[in-house]
């Protein structure tokens, strides 16, 4: 599929996702209203955010692979980009950090998910975290804006993952750093599950190989990248059965493909040139 079209479909998902909750998530399949067109639990990924300062259920989508603050290293004051920021799940959280001083941003590009991002920090009556509509590969922010940059279980959905890197790169400060959680692969998938629509929104088919992906972040420029966190992924045989007969299933299972999900951290060099040191 065509980039553009890619998009489309995790914007058309993600739309639906949007106007559930994590309960109705958890235990539907793919949108509203629909019978179970496919076996996708979009939740399959996430962690329990319950006992996190500024947790906000009513933000809580179950929808990320980790959590992309614990391992972020964020201060007092600073101002932190949270990219795919959904209901606000993560920013409410990174707000609870950064304090009253700091600033907490959040791009995501499903407009349903910013207006209840945004109605969500209304309820709270926080001034210093916004929403802003805006595509990771062409972020909505200017350059050296931020100190940290996180995210969950959303660069795994951008097809230009070096465009995307490169973006953040750009709109590090110099010295800033990220931590972002995400899901990778150790070996190949089926080509029916490669191509399955749902399976890309669902996180699973977007994902490249581990090794491609840290490769990727190093060619942007950034240093001392390290793998904070890492846990491999069972989905449910049933849910592959949608995609793959028995004997392919069987076959993968030989194959030990792994899917994991790994929180990556990585710093933008102090340097004074215009392009990557």
């Amino acid at each position: 599929m065509e980039n553009n079209e890619l998009k489309n479909i995790v914007k058309e998902k993600y739309g639906e996702i949007a106007m559930q909750s994590k309960t109705e998530n958890e235990n539907s399949c793919c949108g509203v209203g629909s019978s179970c067109c496919s076996g996708v639990d979009y939740t399959i990924f996430s962690e329990s955010y319950d006992k996190l300062q500024g947790y906000n259920p009513d933000a809580d989508l179950g929808l990320g692979c980790g959590i992309p603050t614990e391992f972020a290293l964020i201060k007092k004051g600073d101002t932190v980009v949270d990219l795919g920021s959904g209901a606000g799940n993560d920013c409410f959280v990174a707000r609870a950090l950064v304090g009253e001083t700091g600033k907490v941003i959040g791009v995501d590009f499903t407009e349903t998910m910013i207006e209840k991002a945004r109605l969500n920090a209304e309820k709270l009556g926080f001034n210093n975290v916004e929403f802003r509509y805006g595509d990771i590969e062409k972020m909505p922010l200017t350059a050296n804006k931020a100190d940290v940059v996180i995210s969950n279980c959303v660069l795994n959905l951008v097809p230009d993952k070096k465009q995307a890197f490169d973006e953040i790169y750009r709109i590090l400060k110099m010295n800033g750093h990220f931590s972002i959680s995400d899901v990778v692969l150790e070996g190949k998938l089926p080509a029916k599950l490669e191509q399955a629509a749902e399976m890309y929104a669902g996180c699973v088919s977007g994902a490249v190989q581990k090794q491609e992906y840290l490769d990727i972040i190093k060619s942007c420029g950034f240093k001392n990248i390290s793998v904070q966190k890492e846990k491999k992924i069972t989905i449910p045989d049933e849910m592959l059965l949608n995609y793959i007969a028995a004997d392919e299933l069987e076959v993968l299972k030989q194959k030990n493909t792994g899917i994991y999900s790994i929180t990556v951290y990585a710093e933008k060099p102090d340097c004074n040139c215009d392009g990557h040191c």
